[in-house]
């Protein structure tokens, strides 16, 4: 609150700047020869304060930090949205189920999973593309995948006509309900977080410590997810071959002593190695379930009348290879590199000329 009383006042100096008022006659008011009635000045400085400091932050989102307009947040909204239009535009469809709102619960549940792999993916992707201006919509999409998972919690709230005794039965009860109720709480306390403020206030190491959480409330949805089903499905066998190949990424980069792009071989491997373990992890599974040998369900991995989770997480794997190797190509470029060496030559001048003589 101190601070913000602080951005008021020197807000109001600027103004009086603006307007010729000294900040000594701003200082003392009207008995020093202020030109115009106090209360004008104060209303247009608040004025001027709550649009600079408390709309453009927490509103504007389509903006970046230095408060342009931010092609790449407005795509980032666009998407963060497109689950709700979608749930609008099939509202009749969805009236007319069995159990609308459990349809409701699954499509928001389903969704909150898919930001939060999107917002784990970010950084692997920044660093592939060689586009930093990624990380911009971390938050955003990090948020979102809180925002859904909310939704998700709520509507089962709805589901159970608000009946707190059954809810609070179900979530100590059901081990589902109890990992899941577990996963909203951490991207509950996840976006808490998130604001520069809090940044500040924590201090970056323990914030990222604290966020480093996200790895096993990433665990968390995914066992919660898989318990969902009755019978092994090969969608969430996927989305855990693709959070594994996530986690070996950042696994990667975090044992190189350069932080460096990953080479191409590496990738590969990477692809490969994350490939195999869901194949076989689906085999086990699989196996348990229909109690037979594992190696047979292995070898029903080749029969591509069904297109097992383990090829297309390879297949994601190897498109991924190939973005990098094509914008590696491009970042080493002739026309890139002179493109660099000039905006090096161009900031170097502008240093110099400001160092005074």
């Amino acid at each position: 609150m101190a601070n913000r009383f602080g951005d008021l006042r020197r807000s109001t100096l600027s103004w009086c700047r603006r307007t010729r008022i000294s900040a000594s006659n701003a200082a003392h008011g009207p008995p020093y020869g202020f030109p115009q009635t106090p209360p004008v000045v104060i209303v247009h400085a608040v004025t001027e304060f709550i649009g600079e400091y408390l709309l453009r932050h927490p509103l504007k989102v389509w903006r970046d930090p230095s408060d342009r307009i931010s092609a790449l947040r407005i795509v980032t909204l666009m998407c963060l949205f497109a689950p709700l239009s979608k749930a609008i535009y099939d509202s009749d469809a969805i009236r007319f189920d069995a159990r609308p709102i459990t349809e409701l619960i699954h499509r928001t549940g389903d969704w909150a999973l898919i930001f939060l792999l999107v917002a784990l993916a970010v950084r692997p992707l920044s660093r592939i593309f060689r586009f930093n201006q990624l990380l911009d919509v971390r938050r955003m999409i990090g948020v979102g995948a809180f925002a859904y998972a909310a939704a998700h919690f709520t509507l089962y709230i709805v589901d159970l006509m608000f009946d707190w005794r059954e809810i609070a039965s179900e979530i100590v009860h059901r081990n589902r309900l109890t990992l899941g109720f577990v996963a909203l709480l951490g991207l509950t306390a996840l976006a808490l977080t998130s604001t520069n403020g809090m940044v500040r206030r924590l201090g970056i190491r323990r914030w990222q410590r604290l966020h480093q959480a996200i790895y096993l409330i990433g665990v968390l949805v995914l066992i919660h997810y898989f318990l969902r089903f009755k019978l092994i499905e090969s969608t969430p066998i996927f989305a855990t071959g693709l959070f594994g190949w996530l986690i070996g990424y950042r696994m990667l980069v975090w044992s190189r002593s350069i932080r460096s792009e990953l080479p191409t071989w590496m990738l590969i491997a990477l692809s490969g190695v994350i490939a195999a373990l869901t194949f076989i992890g689906e085999a086990i599974a699989l196996g348990i379930q229909a109690n037979v040998s594992p190696l047979r369900v292995l070898q029903s991995a080749f029969d591509f009348d069904m297109i097992r989770p383990g090829w297309l997480v390879l297949g994601v794997g190897l498109i991924v290879v190939a973005l990098d190797f094509s914008c590696a190509r491009l970042a080493n470029s002739p026309s890139r590199a002179r493109a660099r060496s000039l905006t090096g030559a161009a900031s170097g001048k502008q240093r110099a000329a400001q160092i005074p003589k």
